[in-house]
């Protein structure tokens, strides 16, 4: 009986392991990925939330701190592009107690302000991310930038793609994102 019961603590203790790092997991890919929301619908609160006080950001040259950042990032964004799009792609990430790293590949889509261009840049976030009061969140991230190129957006002013009415995203709350609950007779703010 003793061995069975040995065998029994072994099994639940592994269990409360792995299911402590599968919620860590999503908890540091949540992190991430509302980061990735904030920076899209301008979502300032968002934003901030997703860094601790005391994080850093480097984008380039460009240093923030973690509750300045949104206003930086919001203001590079509105005067480059007119929607942009931030996609969370291959995510790495290794934990170690209330430490962890995180590799995240990023695709952004950014419009040009006259609808006629796109930007389209490849990198990666490399983030520190802290656990401090049950929370992760960032403690510091470096950007890097792989890929830019620049393509021809014109297919979004074409007649045949405007007749489909296909919903516009907006840089605020407007955003059916926010809609809650989300239903089909609720008109976007925007179609294209």
């Amino acid at each position: 009986m003793t061995g069975d019961s040995t065998d029994a603590e072994e099994k639940f203790a592994r269990l409360q392991r792995d299911v402590q790092y599968l919620m860590d997991r999503t908890a540091i890919l949540d992190c991430v990925a509302q980061h990735a929301r904030g920076h899209d619908r301008h979502d300032i609160d968002l934003l901030t939330a997703t860094y601790h006080e005391d994080g850093v950001d480097e984008h380039g040259y460009a240093i923030n701190s973690g509750p300045e950042y949104a206003s930086w990032a919001n203001k590079i964004h509105a005067a480059a592009s007119s929607l942009h799009t931030h996609n969370i792609t291959t995510h790495s990430c290794e934990i170690d107690g209330d430490n962890a790293h995180a590799e995240s590949y990023v695709l952004v889509g950014l419009l040009s302000p006259d609808g006629k261009t796109a930007q389209l840049m490849s990198g990666r976030y490399l983030d520190r991310l802290e656990r401090r009061d049950g929370t992760w969140r960032i403690a510091v991230r470096r950007s890097t930038v792989e890929l830019a190129v620049t393509a021809d957006a014109s297919l979004l002013q074409n007649p045949f793609f405007t007749k489909q009415g296909f919903v516009k995203g907006t840089r605020d709350d407007r955003d059916l994102s926010y809609e809650r609950p989300l239903l089909l007779n609720t008109e976007p703010p925007e179609r294209w």
